[in-house]
């Protein structure tokens, strides 16, 4: 599926080759930050709209400083992102500011000391709470200070084929999507009618982020905004857990959801009438499908601007190899700034993680309708927790619930109870 293309190609791509950049041997710990000036270099997404936003960024930048130059460029090819700049980290030539960081890499890097706590900034805490909100408190991390700049989410809803709706007799305009029983119902007419061969097809592979794209929406919009850990405990081992795994369950155990691996977009090539993605996808989609969009389904049907979904948010770090940290700080805040983040809007269509985000670009969400329901979906988000051994955990609840949700070995109440067992083990590890 796309999805999995997309998250694939911001995780991974080809050799790690890096370059020394942006001052090495910086402060370690931050005590310092604020006080080094001078040039500094930043690396990027590789996506096309990206590089746009980053090109333009930094020239804007460079035009206004001449004495504090950004040199920018993507981030290396490797087998990931994660481990591109784990090595960065490791080697100490790091940039000083990567705008591609995962939330879920954030606890393994700020481990390894590679991260400036921004907190540390005198205006800190007080410009990123500004900026996003409500939102901001899923990014800081156990000791309360923030380790990672939240930039920009693609907060995820279903996108379903109109023209599939109409062949099985479904209303395409106000598809009852809803709740779990309504959208089982429209499951099952749309494979029952021959309209699709599946009525929705996340990916069942193994990869730690994918239930990103499957259970957590669904149990964000459940719960209200819960974490898949909070207080340093699971939290899914609860109605809520089971509600949502017993609604997959029944997807695949009624042939509605694919357990087999796709080759190409199961959407786009019309083996499924719905697919969970974000904004990105509109412009991916293009004239292919005629398509809708609704939020997530809950068990009881919350209403749409009351609904949660998954932010599939990328941040922005700031490294200790970093000499110039005062001139990052800077540039971090010039290139998530008011002027900077309706850039972003305009070339990339991916939500900034700013407060109030349709009021304050009225005029790109009038003029982008489509966008609009990802603008007020952004403020109703839920994040990956920011907790020791986070990729680990992902990775371990993901392989329990392959194996009793999609594969149905096992029964959902001991996947979710020998799961939450295992992720709170790993939360409590140093």
């Amino acid at each position: 599926m796309r999805r999995g293309i997309k998250i694939a190609a911001l995780l991974a791509a080809g050799g790690l080759t890096l370059t020394a950049c942006g001052g090495s041997g910086g402060s370690g710990d931050g005590a310092d930050a604020g006080d080094g000036r001078g040039d500094i270099t930043i690396w990027y997404s590789n996506n096309e709209a990206e590089i746009a936003w980053g090109t333009q960024m930094v020239d804007a930048w460079n035009a206004e400083h001449p004495d504090e130059q950004v040199k920018a460029q993507e981030i290396p090819a490797g087998d990931s992102s994660e481990a591109v700049i784990g090595a960065a980290i490791t080697a100490g030539n790091a940039p000083c500011l990567i705008f591609n960081t995962s939330p879920a890499a954030v606890p393994q890097f700020e481990k390894a000391g590679g991260l400036v706590s921004l907190s540390s900034f005198e205006d800190g805490d007080a410009y990123i709470t500004e900026r996003s909100g409500d939102n901001a408190a899923q990014y800081a991390s156990a000791d309360g200070e923030f380790y990672q700049m939240p930039w920009k989410s693609n907060p995820v809803v279903i996108f379903y084929n109109k023209a599939m709706f109409t062949v099985a007799g479904l209303d395409p305009e106000a598809p009852a999507l809803s709740t779990y029983d309504e959208f089982l119902d429209t499951s099952r007419a749309l494979t029952e009618s021959g309209a699709a061969p599946y009525a929705i097809y996340p990916a069942p592979s193994s990869e730690f982020f994918q239930s990103w794209f499957d259970f957590y929406p669904l149990y964000g919009a459940e719960t209200g905004g819960t974490l898949l850990v909070e207080d340093g405990a699971a939290t899914f081992d609860s109605e809520a857990g089971a509600a949502v795994s017993e609604f997959w369950a029944t997807m695949y155990e009624e042939g509605l959801a694919g357990q087999e691996p796709f080759t190409g977009d199961s959407f786009v090539e019309g083996n499924s009438a719905m697919t969970i993605a974000g904004p990105w996808a509109i412009d991916y989609f293009g004239e292919d499908v005629d398509w809708g969009t609704v939020p997530v389904p809950t068990s009881e049907g919350t209403p749409a601007e009351e609904t949660y979904t998954f932010s599939d948010a990328k941040n922005v770090g700031m490294f200790t190899a970093c000499e110039a940290q005062g001139t990052a700080w800077d540039v971090l805040k010039f290139a998530t700034g008011e002027e900077q983040d309706g850039q972003l809007l305009e070339l990339t269509g991916q939500m900034p993680l700013r407060q109030d985000l349709t009021a304050a670009y009225p005029d790109y969400f009038a003029d982008n309708p489509a966008y609009e329901v990802f603008g007020d979906q952004a403020s109703r988000v839920v994040e990956v927790p920011n907790v020791a051994n986070s990729i680990e955990l992902w990775q371990t609840f993901r392989d329990a619930y392959s194996r009793a949700v999609i594969f149905g070995e096992g029964d959902v109440q001991s996947f979710l109870t020998d799961a939450a067992a295992e992720v709170d083990a790993l939360v409590g590890q140093d």
